[in-house]
């Protein structure tokens, strides 16, 4: 599957680069909470291979630096993390491949368009975006990103696939309560945080 990873890359990261994010990006640079997240990605996506354990599944974290950067620039801030990884973690660059696309790019890509539906046709409210996009968006985003990863690709050492599948699905959960926290702060205190959030779409008026 190394050819369909390398293109859907590839087209992501084309058309990341097309629509230029970086220009929404004020002369003061980006809030550092932002590059805060990014920095910690490698962290997380390498966490089985810092463990030494198969069982533990990295987190994915892209869904909330989209939430924070955009989709754009989160895609284009999630190859360094990739590389870092795989330098850190000692992987090939087709491990590292395989790692952007389905721990940062399949995503924070499922959490746009399905953000995209809750804004859609839920109401516009604080909650519906903490709880829907912050929480579950993150989840569901989360078990569909992991379940197509273990479908095309063997589990790894040492776990067979009702193992890979808990583990996946507690990963999206773990990594779902963690964005839901963050938002519900950051909506609070520093909304300018987020690049998908305005008051004008999610407050009530009265």
């Amino acid at each position: 599957m190394l050819w369909l990873e390398a293109l859907l890359a590839a087209v992501a990261i084309a058309a990341a680069l097309a629509m230029r994010p970086w220009r929404g990006v004020g002369p003061e640079g980006p809030p550092w909470p932002w590059l805060a997240w990014a920095a910690a990605l490698p962290v997380m996506w390498g966490a089985d291979r810092f463990a030494d354990s198969a069982v533990a599944q990295p987190l994915s974290g892209a869904c909330l630096l989209m939430l924070m950067m955009g989709w754009p620039l989160a895609v284009l801030a999630m190859v360094p993390v990739a590389l870092v990884t795989m330098v850190a973690g000692g992987l090939t660059p087709g491990a590292g491949l395989e790692r952007f696309v389905w721990l940062g790019l399949m995503p924070a890509t499922m959490a746009v368009v399905f953000g995209a539906a809750v804004r859609r046709w839920l109401p516009k409210h604080l909650f519906v975006y903490i709880l829907g996009r912050g929480f579950f968006v993150t989840a569901v985003a989360g078990a569909l990103a992991g379940g197509l990863a273990a479908v095309l690709h063997p589990p790894p050492g040492g776990l067979g696939d009702d193992d890979l599948a808990l583990a996946r699905w507690l990963a999206a959960w773990g990594d779902a309560w963690l964005a839901g926290i963050l938002v519900a702060i950051f909506v609070a205190f520093r909304p300018h945080w987020l690049a998908t959030y305005t008051d004008r779409l999610y407050l009530p008026r009265t």
